[in-house]
């Protein structure tokens, strides 16, 4: 099966010295990928997110906030141009979806993530939400239960509070508690599963509450699926303690692949230097 790899490379335009969520991790992405002969891929670079699609998630404030000359908290820059770069992450998504709607397998390779920023506030290193972006563009496209699927290994908190309680979604994460941003403890409202995972949790344990946390999807019988794909769940990510190897997001490609829902995924987090061996084995995954 083809994948269309979502990008633009204005994404590794701006950056922090010293921070983790850096130009390399797509950029060499990128370079991977298209050395690589494993997973047929095409290519597609996606219009910014329009005001309307953004809106649905975000507060009007928070938009005109973007462009604020003073950093959203100290892991948040006010990078140049960057309500330009959410904006085209946003868009990733959106296309994604397009993709997804028409029978197709996408994945959004972009910067920066979204799915820590609230309808009212930048945080975590996002701007815009750009998964809920994508969930809330799904339902006024008629899909009646769309859910998105985040296993990132922080909480979605952003997520969370733009779609608590919403008919027709629902969110379902699977992360490392305690850690940052110190949410995601139990479950929240009538939609937001969360399953929280130790620190150094066990790799099958981990695995297992990732196996309970599709069992809950599946329940919620989705017509539309949008995956915050994050990797930093791997054993040698510098910014938490989890214990995935990379068969593991290939099992995670492989298990979503088999819903034989439509589903499209979003790049959130992922730090450690094999970020494109991980991103390759999901795809691979995803694939078939």
């Amino acid at each position: 099966m083809s994948l269309t790899i979502i990008t633009d490379p204005r994404c590794i335009e701006y950056s922090k010295r010293g921070h983790p969520e850096r130009p390399a991790r797509i950029s060499a992405t990128v370079d991977l990928l298209k050395a690589q002969n494993q997973v047929e891929l095409s290519w597609s670079q996606p219009p910014p997110a329009s005001d309307a699609a953004i809106l649905r998630a975000h507060t009007p404030q928070h938009l005109a906030q973007l462009t604020s000359a003073f950093d959203f908290d100290a892991d948040t820059p006010a990078y140049p141009d960057i309500a330009d770069h959410a904006r085209r992450s946003a868009g990733g998504a959106l296309q994604a979806l397009v993709a997804a709607k028409a029978g197709q397998t996408a994945f959004s390779l972009l910067r920066p993530p979204g799915h820590h920023a609230t309808a009212e506030r930048a945080m975590g290193f996002c701007f815009l939400n750009s998964i809920a972006i994508g969930a809330l563009q799904a339902q006024a496209d008629g899909y009646k239960r769309v859910a998105v699927f985040d296993f990132d290994v922080h909480h979605g908190n952003g997520t969370e509070d733009i779609l608590l309680d919403k008919p027709g979604l629902a969110f379902i994460s699977i992360h490392q508690y305690p850690a940052y941003p110190g949410t995601g403890r139990e479950n929240r409202g009538a939609n937001c599963l969360n399953f929280p995972v130790a620190p150094a949790t066990p790799r099958q344990d981990y695995r297992a509450i990732l196996g309970r946390a599709f069992d809950a999807l599946r329940e919620f019988r989705p017509d539309m699926i949008a995956v915050s794909a994050g990797f930093d769940a791997y054993r040698g990510d510098p910014l938490a303690d989890g214990t995935l190897e990379a068969e593991d997001f290939l099992w995670l490609g492989q298990t979503i692949r088999g819903l034989q829902v439509p589903a499209f995924s979003v790049l959130e987090g992922g730090y450690s230097d094999e970020l494109p061996e991980l991103i390759l084995a999901y795809l691979k995954g995803l694939a078939g």
